[in-house]
């Protein structure tokens, strides 16, 4: 994702302490930008909007741990709009202090999805593991803590700020294991109208008649629009009201207007949350091993 408007950002926040796979997404795509650890995703959007940063980066699926619960009911308050999209490979690798080898290893400390990506690797060393709440974080630990018998499952990107060793790399046990992060900014920015591979993603409530979904979706069928997400929210009363929803299209075509005014003939509260290039990365994962 590059445009003239890029040079007007110098920082973006992300959940989670430096040396997380958050942080290594932020540098990948913006490697000038100051990237501002949060504790929490609340905090990262309110980082934000207090303009203590100019964007954030957001995790929203892993093809292995499945969908980031919190992200998507953040995403109707949070007055963020999406710009982007970034696919980031995730590869585990246990760390250790300086002269450390792997059958000193008796203790393996990380983030409560990393441990169980990394199973059969951590039989193989009988290793006892520990819950953190970031990756990163527990690479910090193990580094302040300088005892041979502890590591940690974390990026490689850790290892560097953190001063520690990569004891074995790229220990997870399935080999297609992918971030989906969403770039958040507090304006939006839309593709040119002319551009290809364009996502558009939004929110809408159902009316209560019956086929309200069905009939709402129709309209993206009849004028040639692909849905390539849609998922549904509950409400406080546990009824899936809210769904959320990525289109392959411009916001601003021919196409994509019918189907929109079809949508608000069945929903409600329909919520336009940005347009944005797919990410190069979609298709060929796509091809490989279905969708993220």
């Amino acid at each position: 994702m590059k445009d003239d408007n890029m040079s007007n950002y110098k920082s973006i926040a992300f959940q989670g302490a430096h040396g997380a796979y958050s942080d290594m997404a932020c540098r990948s795509v913006f490697p000038e930008l100051k990237t501002i650890p949060c504790e929490s995703f609340d905090d990262a959007f309110n980082a934000v909007n207090d303009g203590r940063a100019d964007l954030a980066m957001i995790p929203v699926d892993n093809t292995i741990a499945g969908r980031v619960a919190d992200v998507h009911h953040l995403m109707p308050e949070g007055d963020l709009f999406i710009i982007g999209e970034h696919f980031q490979p995730v590869n585990h690798m246990l760390l250790g202090v300086a002269g450390a080898k792997i059958e000193d290893i008796k203790y393996v400390h990380s983030h409560v999805h990393a441990i169980p990506q990394c199973r059969e690797f951590l039989k193989g060393i009988s290793a006892k593991s520990y819950v953190h709440v970031d990756t990163a974080g527990a690479a910090k630990e193990i580094a302040d803590k300088n005892d041979k018998s502890h590591a940690a499952i974390a990026s490689s990107l850790a290892a560097e700020i953190y001063n520690i060793e990569v004891l074995e790399r790229s220990i997870e046990d399935q080999d297609h294991n992918m971030t989906r992060f969403l770039i958040l900014s507090p304006e939006p920015y839309y593709p040119p109208i002319d551009a290809q591979n364009v996502i558009t993603s939004l929110l809408f409530e159902v009316r209560n008649i019956p086929a309200a979904l069905y009939k709402a979706l129709g309209g993206f069928a009849t004028n040639g629009l692909s849905l390539t997400k849609l998922e549904s929210y509950v409400d406080e009363n546990f009824q899936a009201a809210r769904f959320y929803c990525d289109i392959e299209g411009h916001p601003e075509s021919q196409a994509f207007n019918r189907a929109l005014e079809e949508l608000g003939f069945f929903a409600k509260d329909v919520k336009l949350l940005g347009s944005y290039i797919a990410h190069p990365a979609r298709k060929s994962y796509e091809a490989d091993y279905g969708e993220l």
